[in-house]
């Protein structure tokens, strides 16, 4: 989950929303509001893309909040259950929730909190993104037939981009161990 230049998953985190307060009048943008003015005045709040945001909070031209999907409700949501979490929820489904944070404590002052509330999170939720990928992995069909969904699928739905990939990992990798030991049984 490394920041790359020609990532597509990074230049798609980056596209993410962050809310701004332009701390300085803004000539010729105020189309960034949604509105008629042609000027940002000082204390303008707008959603901006994060690739953006950062370029504006660093040079103190903005300031930004916490955004949704990091507030104080989510922390304690993710220390009740987190798996219980949908996290593709809180930033839309195939997004990035976990880059999106990341990319945000490099520019917040309280980075060090969000950080470690990430890796909490990752490995809280880590051993049933395992235990499914496992599942999945056992089964013919990954299709669950309708109204059957436990848990374990609603944890599926809820996961974010890197989880999804991890799953996906895990199931291949479940399904070559699979081979190699029907393989040494088939042998003897």
């Amino acid at each position: 989950m490394e920041d790359e230049y020609y990532s597509l998953a990074s230049i798609l985190a980056d596209q993410h929303k962050l809310p701004c307060t332009f701390s300085l009048d803004v000539p010729g943008l105020g189309y960034l509001e949604g509105g008629s003015e042609e000027h940002l005045q000082s204390g303008t709040k707008v959603e901006l893309p994060l690739w953006l945001a950062r370029t504006l909070a660093q040079n103190e031209f903005a300031t930004f909040t916490v955004p949704q999907p990091f507030t104080q409700r989510v922390r304690a949501n993710l220390n009740a259950s987190a798996p219980a979490v949908k996290l593709s929820s809180l930033v839309g489904a195939g997004g990035w929730w976990y880059r999106f944070g990341a990319a945000i404590a490099k520019i917040w002052d309280s980075g060090d909190s969000l950080l470690e509330m990430l890796l909490k999170a990752f490995t809280d939720r880590l051993p049933a993104l395992e235990d499914l990928s496992a599942h999945h992995a056992s089964m013919e069909s990954t299709s669950i037939p309708e109204g059957t969904a436990g848990t374990g699928e609603a944890f599926r739905e809820g996961m974010e981009a890197d989880e999804r990939e991890l799953f996906a990992i895990g199931q291949e990798s479940a399904r070559m161990v699979k081979r190699w030991h029907d393989s040494s049984w088939a042998q003897r």
